[in-house]
């Protein structure tokens, strides 16, 4: 397609409907769908199509060129006195225009790379997790084409957040759609995990600079867009999860419930039979394991370990069911082989000093060079520091020199207590209330090849990434969140249900539901209910399904209780995880009845048989519901002690 170049456009991209303009001086100018003849990008506000971050100060380009060599147009952007040049290669296809950067130099000038921010006129409905912001009529996105690059526009030194996402952003006027790249080439100094950790050393990621970033920009009729969207995660070799050879986001699963259990070898045809009954299509573990990291598995429950598990994955597969385990992503027990009976080389560690003389195998006050790395008594949950191979906990740090740890309990979580010269180094690692350490980046990703070995020998396709924040203590942010899941995904060698404890952009490729809300604060009506609820705008906005969270069925849990769930559940078209644990199920005298009621619910609901009119009613929770089965496709819906509604499902030929 040709198209006329404005005047003073230096150059014009074209992408099915889209038609990106750049000036000379490498400015966005204009953002036009061809189709409906409008220009969406904002008036009056900034458009750089990459900013460079150096020194910590943003600057947009000062000059653009094109050129035309082989592999297609290359964009060259400079960047005034910083001396920057960086080269862009793009793409035109007919759904997406792509950006990748391929050179930036010189690199040591460079922090890292913004793409954009790009502004639009439109508001109505802004993507801040799928970067795409549509109004009722046209869509038009900005897609991370792999995990180095983020949704954001580098929010932190460290680039995370604990936003649900930021890859497109509202304002008064309109909205913008952002990406960034970070320089880990570099050893650096962080504020990790969201700016809680202060001062966190970070190794350089070697070879991982700027250079590889990449994004797509496409626009289309909004009804369009979750086509284009699959579209491009072909076209661009993106995470494409299916399940039974079907893309999930089209699955019959999708916004599916499950059921969440404790079980072992001995009870898996108990609990298979309560997870057929419920009409729930999958039954999940969810505490199985003996240690994080190495994931060994419970003897108790799995005297046959991980053949034991298989051996269980298998008669859930024959029943129809999926199978899930549950961990939490990258977090490592104390009783793992990372950590005993000598600490991995590689665990993350958020600070550092060294001894100031050497200490014998019984000392318990130990002097360091500088007291920082072991004050933090707020965030400190294991008090724990790396002596060479010995791990050493502690009560405090003195305050004025020397500089001692008190209380010095030598030889920590079986590993061994030694002597060790002046100058040793002390490693202060990085802990979590859960009682846990983390690994490096390095060993982060040996992890995920471990949780990945362990989905291929047992065959469980069903897991979350709960947790998930938990690479945040390797220092690489959201880049190391992202990293985490595709390495998993990548290295598994089956169909993969997962879902994750937060959200980010390249993410919404691989993730399969984001299922938040926990039942351990009250009844059905009491925890996190309106959280719950405000999640369905998000799970809107950014084309995610409709999930409730978590909710607990005890020994006490009553038919109006479930039927109050339900009820919601059915009203916002949203699935669940119902945790039904064995004791709850075999005490609670309508424990039967309830799975029954899941059932019918479910299969109303998912057969979409509920009308637009009932699903607002459904919604409201001052209104109490009962389904009452009429069979052949058909429910009477009681509302109160009077109202009764026919509930039929519409075969669509």
């Amino acid at each position: 397609m040709l198209v006329a170049a404005p005047a003073g456009a230096q150059a014009t991209l074209t992408a099915g409907a889209l038609t990106v303009v750049l000036d000379a001086r490498g400015t966005v100018t204009s953002l036009r769908n061809t189709v409906t003849g409008r220009d969406y990008r904002a008036p009056d506000q900034p458009a750089p199509l990459l900013t460079l971050v150096s020194g910590g100060v943003r600057v947009p380009p000062s000059a653009l060129a094109l050129s035309s060599p082989r592999a297609g147009k290359l964009l060259t952007l400079d960047y005034g006195e910083t001396g920057v040049r960086v080269a862009i290669r793009v793409r035109e296809s007919a759904t997406h225009v792509t950006f990748e950067l391929v050179s930036a130099a010189p690199a040591n000038k460079i922090d890292a790379v913004i793409w954009g921010p790009y502004p639009t006129v439109i508001s109505k409905t802004v993507g801040e997790v799928i970067g795409v912001v549509r109004d009722g009529e046209t869509a038009i996105g900005l897609q991370v084409l792999n995990p180095k690059t983020l949704g954001g526009a580098l929010p932190n030194d460290e680039g995370s957040t604990w936003a649900r996402g930021l890859a497109a952003t509202a304002y008064p006027w309109g909205s913008t759609m952002q990406a960034y790249a970070i320089n880990r080439d570099r050893e650096r100094t962080v504020d990790a995990w969201g700016g809680t950790y202060k001062k966190m050393p970070v190794a350089a990621v070697a070879g991982e600079t700027v250079v590889g970033s990449a994004i797509a920009l496409f626009t289309c009729a909004e009804p369009a867009t979750l086509d284009v969207l699959e579209k491009i995660e072909l076209a661009e070799h993106l995470p494409h999860p299916t399940v039974d050879g079907v893309w999930f986001k089209r699955s019959p699963l999708f916004e599916r419930s499950y059921l969440i259990s404790t079980f072992g070898e001995r009870d898996i045809d108990e609990m298979i039979g309560y997870t057929k009954r419920a009409g729930l299509f999958s039954l999940y573990h969810e505490g199985p394991f003996k240690s994080w990291g190495h994931f060994v598995l419970e003897a108790e429950q799995f005297p046959n370990g991980r053949a034991g598990l298989k051996t269980i994955v298998n008669k859930a597969h024959a029943a129809g069911l999926h199978l899930g385990v549950h961990t939490l992503s990258n977090f490592i027990n104390t009783n793992d082989l990372y950590v005993t009976p000598a600490p991995d080389s590689r665990l993350s560690v958020r600070g550092r000093s060294e001894l100031v003389i050497a200490i014998s195998e019984t000392q318990h006050e130990i002097e360091v060079r500088a007291p920082a790395a072991f004050k933090d008594g707020k965030n400190d949950n294991l008090r724990t520091v790396r002596i060479g191979s010995e791990l050493i906990t502690f009560r405090d740090v003195t305050l004025f020199p020397p500089y001692l740890l008190l209380d010095a309990q030598r030889g920590a979580f079986g590993t061994t207590a030694a002597p060790h010269r002046a100058g040793t180094p002390v490693d202060k690692l990085f802990d979590h209330g859960y009682k846990v350490f983390f690994p490096d980046f390095a060993m982060q990703r040996e992890v995920a090849r471990n949780l990945a070995e362990f989905l291929n020998e047992t065959g469980v396709d069903h897991i979350d990434f709960d947790g998930y924040e938990g690479e945040l203590a390797s220092g690489q942010g959201d880049y190391a969140v992202q990293l985490f899941a595709d390495d998993v995904l990548k290295q598994t060698n089956h169909d993969l249900i997962n879902g994750t404890s937060i959200s980010k952009s390249y993410y919404w490729h691989i993730g399969s539901y984001y299922n938040w809300g926990e039942p351990w604060y009250g009844g059905f009506k009491e925890s996190m209910q309106q959280y719950r609820i405000d999640n369905q705008a998000l799970f809107d906005r950014n084309y995610m399904p409709h999930m409730l969270g978590w909710y607990l069925l005890t020994e006490t849990t009553t038919m109006a209780d479930m039927e109050w769930m339900l009820a919601r559940a059915a009203g916002y078209g949203a699935g669940f995880a119902m945790v039904a644990r064995p004791k709850a199920l075999r005490t609670n005298p309508q424990a039967g009845a309830l799975l029954d009621a899941i059932r019918e619910w479910e299969t109303a609901r998912t057969q979409h048989a509920f009308t637009a009119e009932q699903q607002a009613r459904l919604r409201d929770p001052k209104r109490e519901f009962h389904l009452e089965t009429a069979g052949g496709g058909r429910w009477l819906l009681h509302e109160g002690a009077s109202r009764v509604d026919t509930v039929t499902v519409v075969h669509h030929q």
